[in-house]
């Protein structure tokens, strides 16, 4: 989910990506990936790491699923793994080419979207919550009104991350649901406070790292990893825990059926679980990763960051969205291209 800004990395030719001996194809969310990690990876394996950026869970499936795309690995969140698992998208792996699987932190192993760790190895975990510049608001930030019920200060200057499990999910509970529901009475006021407070918000964009530590915007629904590098530019921003409920999510990293370079990326998926070497993935992006030992490598400042340190009070209110059935996609999508007009 998450984390995720414009493109950097090298978009390749879309007729799809050659094999060769000591080259990868890491298909990942963008401006999610260490520099410093696949420098080093290259120079312990010679291999070289090139990276295609994506902005969304469903762009990223729909370019796996149409084929011919020549990516290696790819990184989908918790609740994405059992639909690329379902539809043959990624391979299991094979755990005897990974001697450091063990280094997985044991309640990273048999989560509900991969028991057992059978197809995909964690890259980062977070929230979605609220960023919020408090020089323009000093009210409550830990609640979904920030975005639902706008607060007069912020009207015309918050934006709303385009993603939509995320953003209805939130509506969702912010009306007393539950994540993923059916029920269309619940399902029709979280439409409507999603389309009451739409005038209010100024975008529904992605880029908040840099916009809100220029000050472009003054709030925005968005990750807690991007939110930590947003109040290290501009110490007035702080990070919001909606008390109604909010996303957690987990990336993770997954082999694709039809790799074409399957030993550089067992090399790969093995390098990240060293604990150093998940502590530079953390370092980059500011989010925690899932592999124990991987602390004492972090950065100082990542070990009590609020956006990293779940408060107490607001850890309850914090959920891994499940898999949606077929009828709550389709009722979430209607709602989403509702909001999109």
């Amino acid at each position: 989910m998450k984390r995720l800004l414009t493109a950097t990395a090298l978009l390749l030719a879309s007729t799809g990506l050659a094999s060769a001996e000591g080259v990868l194809q890491l298909y990942n969310w963008g401006n999610y990936t260490s520099p410093e990690l696949l420098e080093k990876f290259k120079a312990e394996t010679g291999i070289t790491v090139t990276v295609t950026d994506y902005d969304a869970n469903d762009t990223a499936l729909a370019k796996i699923r149409a084929g011919g795309h020549g990516f290696d690995l790819v990184v989908p969140s918790a609740n994405y793994i059992p639909i690329f698992r379902d539809e043959g998208l990624i391979a299991e792996l094979d755990h005897s080419r990974l001697a450091n699987i063990g280094n997985i932190d044991p309640q990273w192993v048999d989560v509900a979207w991969d028991p057992g760790r059978k197809f995909s190895i964690p890259w980062q975990w977070g929230s979605t919550g609220i960023v919020v510049n408090t020089k323009v608001y000093g009210g409550d930030i830990n609640t979904s009104a920030v975005f639902l019920d706008v607060p007069d200060e912020l009207k015309g200057k918050i934006n709303v991350t385009p993603e939509m499990n995320d953003i209805v999910n939130l509506a969702i509970w912010y009306v007393g649901g539950e994540a993923c529901t059916e029920d269309t009475e619940v399902l029709k006021k979280a439409r409507d406070a999603l389309i009451a407070a739409k005038p209010d918000w100024l975008s529904m964009d992605y880029g908040a790292t840099e916009r809100m530590s220029n000050n472009d915007w003054a709030a925005s629904v968005y990750w807690n990893g991007a939110a930590m590098r947003i109040r290290l530019a501009n110490p007035d921003v702080a990070y919001g825990y909606p008390r109604e409920g909010y996303p957690l999510f987990m990336d993770s990293v997954a082999l694709l059926k039809d790799a074409q370079n399957v030993d550089e990326a067992y090399k790969f998926l093995d390098f990240i679980m060293l604990p150093e070497n998940a502590a530079m993935i953390s370092s980059f992006a500011r989010y925690a990763n899932g592999i124990k030992g991987s602390e004492e490598f972090m950065p100082e400042d990542m070990k009590t960051a609020p956006e990293v340190v779940v408060p107490e009070e607001f850890k309850a209110a914090g959920h891994f969205l499940p898999t949606c059935s077929p009828k709550a996609q389709e009722y979430m999508t209607a709602i989403w291209t509702e909001l999109q007009k």
